[in-house]
């Protein structure tokens, strides 16, 4: 089976959420979701795909076909018993409009028909795709998950849509009660999707708009450049733009991996450093690190090391010093050091300047 067949195979298959707004867009998708109405797995039974995974619970079903997964979710209706945590699956295979309905905003939930083509709009998201919008389906949206906010935040800087004024107004009243007996780590998933967008503008309406208010009611401690241009020189280097983004918050409730907690502690370590010490710590750090101390502390400095003094290297090792006649002794790190902060003041240093160095140093 390919997946040509695949999409010819039943009238009840169809294509929901991102890969249609995209297509209304003209702009390429890289999601591909695909909803059948019924259950997508006993649907999947009946096909000649491979099967690599089932949730029974959910109704969805992984396929292999063409070298390439394929996800199929069912129709189904959701509740939220608890607010602000995971749903409660009501039924599995309800109508195409039953579904849709589930969703965060009007833009994603347009349908395609994978077999005709039609398009079928129950709430009206074609008119806010014209119209730029971001318009929530109900009232209480933002109160079943609070995380739509952050992905109604994530949509208005990719796309460049504005909430719709009823949304607007939601929002600013969840913003002003929240309820933080919520699932952070759902909300850390999309504060790591809106950020790793690398764009000042997703920072300053966080911040105008009140947003950060779903981490913690703590002011913002404000950097001191834009933290995108600042980023750019080195992002292939960095693994956690959002958390670069987000150090200046106070991120007790969002459940950070150990890396992540030790690019924090590393940070909170520097405050008091300064010079040779500073440098120092800047060498065993995350570059995460230390791009934070420089958009919150000292851009001047961080910069300096980045482009300058990371890459200024004795040429001379402790080896060298035995040979001269040092004893292996925590003195030997001692003068290496000494001989380093001479070299980064005067970088063009040679081995037999530095070896010249230690020499004096032991006599």
């Amino acid at each position: 089976m390919s997946i040509i067949s695949l999409y010819e195979k039943s009238e009840k298959l169809f294509f929901v959420g991102g890969i249609v707004r995209d297509e209304l867009l003209g702009k390429n998708s890289p999601d591909i979701d695909l909803t059948y109405v019924g259950n997508a797995v006993e649907f999947a039974k009946t096909l000649d795909a491979e099967i690599t995974q089932i949730n029974e619970e959910f109704g969805s079903v992984h396929l292999k076909i063409d070298d390439k997964t394929v996800d199929i979710t069912s129709t189904r209706i959701e509740t939220y018993p608890q607010k602000g945590h995971l749903p409660v699956i009501d039924k599995i295979g309800c109508s195409l409009k039953e579904d849709v309905f589930r969703r965060d905003f009007t833009i994603n939930s347009i349908a395609k028909n994978c077999k005709t083509g039609e398009i079928i709009d129950f709430t009206g998201g074609i008119e806010d795709l014209k119209n730029k919008k971001l318009r929530i389906l109900h009232d209480k949206s933002f109160i079943d998950d609070p995380t739509r906010i952050v992905r109604g935040l994530k949509f208005s800087v990719r796309l460049g849509f504005e909430l719709e004024e009823k949304t607007k107004k939601l929002q600013d009243e969840y913003l002003r009660n929240v309820n933080y007996d919520m699932s952070f780590k759902r909300l850390k998933d999309e504060l790591k999707d809106a950020f790793n967008l690398n764009k000042q503008e997703v920072l300053d309406k966080f911040i105008k708009q009140k947003i950060y208010k779903l981490i913690s009611d703590k002011e913002y401690s404000s950097c001191l450049c834009n933290i995108e241009e600042f980023i750019k020189p080195y992002k292939n280097e960095i693994e956690h733009i959002w958390l670069i983004y987000l150090a200046g918050f106070d991120l007790s409730n969002i459940p950070l991996t150990k890396k992540e907690k030790q690019i924090i502690e590393d940070y909170n370590e520097m405050q008091n450093l300064k010079d040779f010490q500073l440098y120092k710590k800047f060498k065993t750090s995350n570059i995460e690190t230390v791009i934070i101390y420089g958009i919150l502390k000292d851009n001047v400095i961080t910069k300096k090391y980045l482009n300058i003094l990371r890459y200024i290297k004795l040429c001379i090792t402790g080896k060298d010093l035995i040979d001269l006649g040092y004893n292996q002794s925590p003195k030997i790190s001692e003068v290496l050091d000494e001989i380093l902060k001479i070299k980064l003041k005067n970088p063009n240093l040679t081995k037999e300047d530095e070896l010249n160095l230690a020499k004096n140093t032991c006599n």
